[in-house]
């Protein structure tokens, strides 16, 4: 995988983030908020999605996890696309597994569009998962929910927004929440007044309490 940023544990590695970045950045994008809130025996992995053209942005290449048609909830989602992207995340958890780290000691994140591929990640992994991050983003193919669980029903899922997003509404993921939660209600949501389609401080924070609670060291 191209451009794939990975930072080892500074102690005895005992846990693994896996955080996906948003349409158009790579994944030194992320790496950085990443580090700053890991814990010493955690390996933080973030890859960068492949280019292709996005129809969103009149069929420009750039990264992307999967073709994004408009931000119209009412347009048919690259369906094929979110699949295969899918898999290669389960992928990048499976190499962790193998690797020796067990399922419930990796969290998964992402922002934006690397969020929505987490969350669809996540829910149609097979192995429990220690938690999910998801900022500024929503369920891919949602109609197939609850259906399309494979596991992580119990998993606890952080998801983030900010209530001035003018890319990905807030409405899209105070929605998302309250269908996830239908099946899988260990779910919170966290507003950030004023936060845009981006990151703040508060919110980082929060992520840190998120991995500390959900992954603390052994």
């Amino acid at each position: 995988m191209a451009g794939r940023v990975v930072i080892d544990p500074s102690a005895k590695h005992t846990a693994t983030l896996i955080f996906l970045h948003g349409l158009g950045d790579t994944g030194h994008g992320w790496a950085g908020a990443m580090s700053s809130i890991r814990s010493s025996q955690m390996k933080v992995i973030c890859p960068t999605a492949p280019t292709m053209p996005v129809t969103l942005n009149a069929g420009f290449r750039m990264p992307s996890w999967f073709d994004l048609r408009s931000l119209d909830d009412k347009t048919p989602e690259d369906a094929a696309g979110i699949r295969s992207a899918r898999d290669t995340i389960h992928g990048l958890i499976e190499d962790e597994v193998k690797a020796g780290i067990p399922s419930n000691r990796i969290v998964l994140g992402g922002f934006s569009q690397g969020g929505a591929l987490a969350l669809y990640s996540a829910f149609t992994y097979p192995k429990a998962l220690a938690g999910v991050m998801a900022l500024s983003c929503w369920l891919p193919l949602r109609d197939e929910f609850p259906g399309a669980v494979t596991e992580n029903r119990s998993a606890p899922i952080l998801q983030c927004h900010g209530d001035c997003d003018p890319l990905v509404p807030y409405k899209w993921g105070q929605m998302t929440t309250q269908a996830i939660r239908k099946f899988a209600p260990q779910i919170e949501f966290k507003t950030y007044p004023g936060m845009m389609h981006s990151s703040c401080d508060a919110e980082l924070a929060d992520m840190k309490k998120f991995v500390q609670t959900h992954l603390p060291p052994q």
